[in-house]
């Protein structure tokens, strides 16, 4: 007979279960999946672990790169200086636009440099390129600064800024006041400094010994009222200390103040001007002048003149000045005649150049093109597409691309260098010769009785001479020979163009010495540039 233990119900059954508890459950769930995330997690950690360990010892350790601090902080100082006012922002946005690609060079040039040292290790190391984004987001910087140049820079040449009317968005009326005129005696070859930020600048030469200032103020205001406070605050003042006189008005972004001023003839002038169009004429010591939107045209200045532009805005134009003048800044029209000095030139053009009757040395200087020339008697004209030179004396030195070349007269050896564009030079003896183009043909125009040793090749093109010279070679060619006694050098190169030498007539008269002119008299101020038509050259033998 069996027996059952006394804990055992009777009959035999199963203790029952203890009562269900949902919290007790969902507790123990909760812990039971706690616990396999960790496990798993610590799994997960060490296969990292694991794979980090045989990567790095295959690979070696992540080492950062130098490249991205030296990014930043190239950043910091170019803000900084933009932030002192050591560098103009449009400057260096322009500046920008044109070379940034040098800043990813630079950038491969680096990297270069790390895994030069890199392979020289025992260890080998991965270089971090967290960088990358930087270098991605200043070449985005880069292409917008360069379409804003090429793009935004002729669109506000060609349709002009409104002016101030521009910033009266809410079309409120103009008012008009004449400011009582102003007055003060000056010393002799006195210094006067005119500052105008908004409004136009009209200054010209008296016989007197004071100067005299009228103003023309204007102010967009709903009352009368509104009205007379712009125009208090926007009067101009004269002081006078020592030999030291300032003409100055203050801004006001809801009026502007034309200013029509009469000084000495001795006083030496310098313009500081915001937004508005300045002239001058008749001023017998020279001019100084720094725009920031406006043109500016000058006339019958006995002295230096020096111009100072802070973007395209600006057509500049200058007449009959009797010393040297510097331009520099961006520029749209750019129109010199009678200048008795040398003419300097630097900063952008994009619109049309033109000079004519140019004593001292010349020196244009943009991004695009470089133009050297001693002394032009004729005229020069450049713009998007052409350069030409007509009659100039002395050395003429030309180097550009993407454009036209046609030099003719010229008195003086000549050097060209293009690309993308055509090449014609014609001088006016037996004066040497080199042009090199890149893409375009190359032509030399020279007298029948010239006297040239002769120098050219093509990679992909023609020669024709009208002279008896050797031609040979197929696919490149060459030209060699000798004209006459062969005084001259001709040296023509085309890569991909044809090379032309071509017999043309006789040598024109050579120009004559420019002549000191009889001091200019004070003109009015002009309204627009305006170009006297060249004087006809008498004849004279030409010294061979």
């Amino acid at each position: 007979m069996s027996s059952v233990p006394p804990t055992t119900p009777p009959g035999g059954a199963p203790p029952p279960f203890p009562p269900y508890d949902p919290k007790t459950q969902w507790r123990i769930h909760r812990e039971q999946q706690k616990a396999a995330w960790r496990a798993q997690r610590e799994a997960w950690k060490a296969q990292r672990y694991a794979w980090k360990a045989s990567y790095v010892g295959a690979y070696g350790p992540r080492v950062p790169s130098v490249v991205g601090p030296i990014i930043l902080i190239g950043i910091g100082i170019v803000a900084l200086l933009v932030l002192t006012g050591h560098i103009a922002p449009g400057e260096f946005w322009a500046w920008y636009g044109h070379w940034w690609p040098l800043l990813l060079i630079g950038a491969g040039v680096a990297l270069l440099g790390e895994w030069a040292l890199d392979v020289r290790r025992e260890i080998p190391v991965r270089r971090g390129g967290s960088f990358v984004g930087i270098l991605i987001l200043l070449a985005i910087l880069g292409f917008a600064a360069a379409g804003w140049n090429n793009w935004w820079g002729p669109f506000r040449a060609q349709f002009g800024d409104r002016g101030d009317d521009f910033f009266n968005a809410f079309g409120l009326p103009q008012h008009d006041m004449d400011q009582q005129a102003l007055s003060s005696q000056i010393p002799a070859n006195a210094t006067v400094d005119i500052e105008n930020p908004r409004g136009d600048v009209s200054i010209t030469a008296g016989d007197g010994p004071n100067i005299e200032v009228r103003a023309h103020a204007v102010a967009f205001a709903s009352s009368d009222l509104d009205a007379a406070k712009i125009f208090a605050a926007e009067a101009a003042h004269v002081s006078v200390n020592d030999g030291d006189v300032l003409v100055k008005s203050e801004s006001n972004s809801s009026g502007r103040l034309n200013l029509t001023v009469t000084v000495p003839k001795s006083a030496r002038v310098t313009i500081n001007s915001g937004k508005g169009d300045i002239t001058a004429a008749g001023l017998g010591a020279g001019i100084n002048v720094s725009a920031s939107h406006g043109d500016v045209h000058l006339s019958a200045i006995a002295g230096s003149v020096q111009a100072h532009f802070s973007n395209s805005k600006h057509d500049f134009s200058a007449h009959q000045v009797d010393g040297d003048l510097t331009a520099d800044g961006d520029l749209n029209d750019f129109t010199l005649s009678e200048i008795k000095g040398k003419v300097t030139q630097s900063g952008e053009i994009l619109g049309d150049v033109h000079l004519e009757n140019v004593s001292g040395a010349i020196h244009l200087h943009t991004h695009i093109t470089d133009v050297q020339v001693a002394s032009l008697p004729g005229d020069l004209t450049l713009n998007t597409d052409d350069l030409r030179v007509t009659e100039a004396k002395g050395p003429v030195h030309v180097v550009t691309h993407s454009k036209d070349i046609d030099l003719s007269q010229i008195y003086g050896d000549s050097y060209v260098e293009d690309r993308d564009g055509r090449i014609s030079v014609e001088p006016a003896g037996n004066y040497s010769v080199e042009a090199k183009n890149g893409k375009g043909n190359v032509e030399v125009t020279l007298p029948p009785n010239a006297s040239a040793t002769v120098d050219g090749r093509t990679r992909n093109g023609d020669i024709v001479s009208d002279f008896s010279l050797t031609v040979s070679g197929d696919e490149s060619k060459t030209v060699t020979g000798r004209i006459g006694s062969g005084g001259s050098r001709i040296v023509l190169s085309a890569e991909n163009g044809d090379v032309r030498i071509k017999k043309g007539s006789g040598f024109p008269p050579a120009p004559p010495a420019p002549t000191a002119a009889a001091a200019p008299k004070a003109p009015a101020a002009p309204n627009a540039p305006h170009l006297k038509a060249p004087k006809a050259l008498p004849a004279q033998p030409v010294t061979q």
